[in-house]
């Protein structure tokens, strides 16, 4: 497509582009890979906003970079298009339809214990764990290629089941990055197809300076959040920390923030297991970004927390870390994404995610939901469903719900 085809940022404004998050919002059911097709459609295809070789570096950069791949993405546009105000109306648009409902079900069942069935709520957890494995098969068909990538996996699983928490998983994606840099980083040695050089490369229209400013921030959030809630231990300034952190370590994006909200909230007890695992069994049958399970959390958290303000404070805190992100890391892309190392060792933290995924599917999400034979064959047949079956997540979840009752 000639550069001269496509539109460029000065031509859609922040409202413009908020609505048309809003109906990619309403309408993006399928998760994260189905969101990249969705806006492939839109924006490459329909509105001719970027070139597909441009396309497909703003992809690169979103997987490369921490956070909800999807939804950095749509950031990314809107900053092409609109400037920062375009970023953050890009995300309100996408976010806002499942955030709402996911808050919404978060307070009916602070306010109503019993808006759930328990049969129901069980049929929730059950699906959850066909959901998960879904996203460990498919995710490990795509990021564990070769014996080594295997390995690294297997050992990042184990690692976090031997060492639970946030502390262990960590250490596992570090331990993975330095092996990968090890592996892969010399030379001539890199771990995936070379990558070619793009004539039109997305631009934000910000200056180095500024995304060098925003990734400050996103430092500074990342070491003052946990030492000012310490400080001065209040019940949003807690929620804010546990989320950001949260939305700033966990690479891959959509089912990988299981693990990290799982240690940072249940483990504490901020967080039942069942209200995690229903909500989360929920957050599958809505459009729009998985991260909005935040939400939920947010509005269901105890300890002086909860309500709305506990779903706003989780929400925008999940997402900053994201956004700080692509906007501050575009203006130097282009450099970055041809340094072998440094996709050497994604490699390898690709390869641990996976890994800790799989752990997390073991404890909590078996463990907690898996009680009896029938149990394992609704499971067998949602991830039957999700990975061969022409029905969609946000159907196949509800009626495995509805199938709770009878189990």
């Amino acid at each position: 497509m000639p550069p001269t085809t496509l539109h460029r940022s000065h031509e859609t404004n922040a409202w413009q582009v908020f609505l048309i998050f809003l109906r990619l919002g309403l309408t993006s059911f399928g998760g994260p890979v189905a969101h990249l097709g969705y806006f492939r459609a839109e924006f490459v295809a329909r509105r001719r906003w970027l070139s597909e070789n441009a396309y497909a570096d703003l992809v690169a950069l979103c997987q490369f970079l921490p956070g909800p791949a999807s939804s950095q993405l749509g950031m990314a546009l809107g900053l092409r298009q609109g400037g920062l105000a375009g970023a953050l109306a890009a995300w309100v648009g996408f976010a806002l339809p499942s955030a709402l409902v996911m808050a919404l079900f978060g307070l009916g069942l602070v306010t109503n214990p019993e808006l759930l069935p328990a049969g129901v709520l069980h049929g929730l957890k059950v699906a959850a764990v066909g959901v998960v494995a879904q996203a460990v098969w498919s995710m490990g068909r795509g990021l564990c290629r070769g014996p080594l990538r295997l390995l690294l996996m297997a050992v990042a699983c184990a690692f976090t089941l031997l060492l639970p928490g946030l502390a262990g998983q960590l250490s596992a994606m570090l331990l993975a990055a330095l092996a990968g840099w090890g592996l892969w980083g010399r030379v001539g040695v890199a771990p995936v197809q070379p990558v070619q050089p793009v004539h039109d490369i997305p631009r934000s229209g910000l200056r180095a300076g500024t995304g060098a400013a925003l990734l400050l921030l996103f430092a500074a959030l990342l070491l003052l959040l946990p030492m000012a809630a310490r400080a001065w231990p209040q019940a949003w300034l807690q929620l804010a920390d546990a989320f950001y952190r949260a939305g700033a370590l966990v690479f891959g994006g959509g089912h990988v923030v299981l693990p990290l909200l799982q240690a940072e909230l249940v483990a504490p007890g901020w967080v039942t297991q069942d209200d995690f695992l229903a909500g989360y069994g929920v957050a599958q049958a809505v459009p729009g970004p998985l991260f909005t399970f935040a939400a939920f959390l947010g509005a269901v958290a105890r300890h002086g927390a909860g309500g709305w303000a506990g779903a706003v404070v989780s929400l925008v805190a999940i997402f900053a870390p994201g956004f700080l992100l692509v906007a501050g890391t575009l203006p130097f892309w282009e450099r970055l994404r041809q340094n072998a190392r440094v996709r050497a060792a994604l490699s390898g933290v690709n390869a641990a995610v996976v890994g800790i995924l799989a752990a997390a599917l073991y404890d909590p999400v078996w463990s907690s939901s898996i009680h009896a034979p029938a149990d394992i064959f609704l499971a067998l047949a949602v991830f039957a469903e999700l990975m061969w079956g022409r029905m969609p997540p946000w159907l196949v979840v509800p009626l495995c719900g509805v199938m709770g009752m009878w189990l």
